[in-house]
């Protein structure tokens, strides 16, 4: 009877931990994930056409945030809930002429960043 006992209480420990995990699993993947804001400004004399976010070390970029809408010279644009599983994200605007200019923004922080015309652009030279 013992050994049955015994079987039985390793069993609803077991169980029990097993419902610790589960339950927690979602606090976990909740956490690690955040959203940040960013004020793009556009002080330059190009329009900005397209904008994009990746991971700071990969170029594994999203789609395009601004959709058909662009920012043009001297408006700004407010991105929205840009979702980060890391501690930064990078933000990469595409400027009329195709170049690209980019920015890292610290995650579950707002930034504000002002492109003008003296930004290093990345024209593919």
């Amino acid at each position: 009877m013992k050994s049955s006992d015994g079987i039985r209480n390793r069993t609803l420990i077991i169980i029990c931990l097993g419902l610790v995990v589960l339950v927690s699993l979602p606090w976990v993947s909740l956490a690690s994930v955040t959203s940040t804001s960013v004020n793009v400004v556009n002080n330059s004399g190009k329009g900005i056409v397209n904008v994009y976010t990746s991971h700071v070390n990969s170029d594994d970029w999203s789609a395009d945030i601004l959709g058909e809408g662009t920012i043009a010279p001297g408006q700004s644009s407010t991105l929205n809930n840009l979702t980060c599983d890391q501690q930064q994200i990078r933000v990469i605007a595409e400027d009329q002429d195709g170049c690209f200019l980019y920015m890292v923004v610290s995650c579950g922080n707002s930034a504000t960043w002002t492109i003008t015309n003296d930004s290093a652009r990345d024209c593919g030279n």
